[in-house]
């Protein structure tokens, strides 16, 4: 099955959205192919606006999020594999969503895993 995190993201952008406030990405600055102008980040990651006052030509695809921006008044293009967005949230109230590190689901293989510690459904007749 395929990861829920760029589904999530346009739901939860969208939301914000719809709320007039502005949408922020969490982003960690050290994953592969993240290209983004690091000196503004800190600790590894960095705070980005993707309102659409902010960007241009915001991409919020299955494999990255790309746009382009001005950091400092010059315009940079940026692109962010899905997996490097740690979370999307409302800058006015910081309501939104945390994506986990470990999002796989089971191996095609094992369709029944055991993880303990894991919450786990039961369907009751």
């Amino acid at each position: 099955m395929t990861t829920s995190r760029p589904y999530l993201i346009r739901a939860i952008h969208e939301w914000i959205l719809d709320n007039s406030m502005t949408p922020y990405l969490l982003v960690d600055i050290e994953g592969d192919s993240v290209d983004v102008p690091r000196q503004h980040g800190q600790n590894g990651k960095i705070v980005l606006n993707v309102s659409p006052q902010a960007v241009e030509g915001l991409m919020l695809g299955n494999d990255a999020v790309g746009f382009r921006a001005r950091f400092g008044g010059i315009a940079t293009d940026v692109y962010v594999p899905i997996d490097s967005v740690l979370a999307i949230y409302a800058k006015e109230n910081g309501r939104g969503m945390v994506f986990s590190e470990d999002e796989e689901g089971p191996a095609p293989d094992d369709p029944t895993p055991e993880h303990p510690g894991r919450p786990r459904l039961k369907v009751v007749k």
